[in-house]
């Protein structure tokens, strides 16, 4: 009988746990619902300026804090999936999540940084962050790429088209500033 009521506890301790975290997660996005909508994809992004990068989408934070997930209009969902570049701006493609697209007049930076919220790596360069603007809001969102290499490339044509844009006078080639450890 007393491990009977013990088991009984640990379920109900699960159950309450269980509770605060979707509660939490819940009060996070209603916090975030001021959050401008995103941006639709376009039906035509047109040709890819590099070859897209297949790995993992983690997650969009704010701008500079790395652990302030954004959770608001699915963008705290973790998914596989692929980033794509092209003249109209960045497309982040997630298997079963709604894609998330930047346009190139809202793209600030692509860089790289040790972790974002819901992974840290090891190495300085381990997550592709795309800094840009959501209606005033400065973002970035994570992507773990499978492949290093590629991922180098990538970060070379987005900067040269960032740079090329009309009337930016940015400077893209500064490390991440996002604080991530």
């Amino acid at each position: 009988m007393q491990r009977l009521l013990l088991v009984l506890v640990l379920v109900a301790l699960c159950v309450v746990a269980g509770y605060g975290l979707y509660a939490g997660w819940r009060h996070r996005a209603d916090r975030q619902s001021g959050l401008a909508p995103l941006p639709g994809t376009p039906p035509d992004l047109g040709p890819d300026l590099v070859e897209p990068l297949a790995g993992l989408y983690i997650s969009t934070t704010t701008s500079g804090s790395w652990q302030d997930r954004i959770v608001a209009q699915g963008l705290g969902r973790r998914s596989a999936g692929a980033v794509r570049l092209s003249a109209h701006g960045v497309c982040i493609e997630r298997e079963s999540a709604d894609d998330i697209f930047v346009p190139l007049a809202d793209l600030a930076t692509v860089t790289t940084a040790p972790g974002i919220a819901g992974k840290v790596m090891g190495m300085a360069d381990g997550v592709l962050i795309v800094r840009w603007s959501l209606g005033g809001t400065l973002l970035d969102s994570g992507f773990r790429a499978d492949d290093a290499d590629a991922q180098v490339h990538f970060l070379d044509v987005a900067r040269s088209l960032i740079a090329g844009r009309p009337g930016t006078g940015r400077t893209t080639d500064s490390p991440s500033t996002n604080g991530a450890p």
